[in-house]
């Protein structure tokens, strides 16, 4: 199986690169990538960029160039609470785009970047505890005052790629596989982690690790 996973946001490609200290980087278009053999399976490792530009673009690069059976995205989210706790890991099943404002109509434009994504090929019981649900996404952190509209729509998290990589891969027909650990919890005063990019790094470090880690035994989950 072709694998390729994409990785988001600085702090998330800065947390895997030391777990690879052999790997040999390379430039694509839109950042570092390098390959790997990870329990007899090749996998390539991009670090695509943050945000819906980036993702959208990078995406589209590697399913163009290298036709993978499988993309993988693993990075952070931020969690609302009361729905997820810090830590928990988010198996993405629908994304959807909050941060479109249209003013010269009554459209509702949220469903056109709505995307549900096919997770039929991933057998189950999965292999590790995970919530799976859906997250929204936007090239903003979390605004608390979003928080009550994002979850009247489903949302148990947000973040910034993976609605633009879900609605890319939907219309590849591209399988994707999202996950995400919830990095910290907003509310609506807040989070924790906001003003303090020390946390952040330091609990994306970890998330990133633990997903490294496991990635082999969700491989393993997929039939194809």
């Amino acid at each position: 199986m072709k694998t390729t996973v994409l990785i988001s946001a600085i702090a998330e490609w800065n947390a895997v690169r030391p777990l690879f200290p052999n790997a040999k980087l390379r430039s694509f278009p839109f950042g570092e990538c390098f390959d790997m053999v990870i329990q007899d399976e090749h996998i390539s490792f991009f670090h695509s960029g943050w945000g819906k530009i980036a993702s959208a673009g990078s995406m589209q690069y590697v399913i163009d160039k290298y036709s993978p059976d499988l993309v993988v995205n693993l990075g952070t989210c931020g969690g609302f609470e009361g729905g997820v706790k810090q830590g928990d890991i988010v198996l993405v099943d629908k994304t959807y785009v909050y941060d479109i404002v249209e003013l010269m109509d009554d459209l509702d434009v949220v469903p056109y970047y709505a995307s549900s994504l096919d997770l039929s090929w991933l057998t189950e019981p999965y292999p590790f505890p995970i919530r799976r649900g859906m997250i929204a996404s936007a090239d903003s952190d979390l605004l608390p005052a979003k928080i009550p509209l994002l979850q009247s729509l489903g949302a148990i998290a947000a973040d910034w790629e993976s609605g633009a990589l879900a609605w890319v891969a939907g219309r590849n027909n591209a399988r994707l596989l999202i996950l995400r650990g919830v990095s910290d919890v907003v509310s609506e005063e807040g989070s924790e982690a906001y003003n303090n990019i020390e946390l952040f790094n330091e609990r994306a470090r970890g998330i990133m690790a633990q997903l490294i880690e496991q990635l082999p035994d969700w491989l393993n989950a997929v039939k194809l």
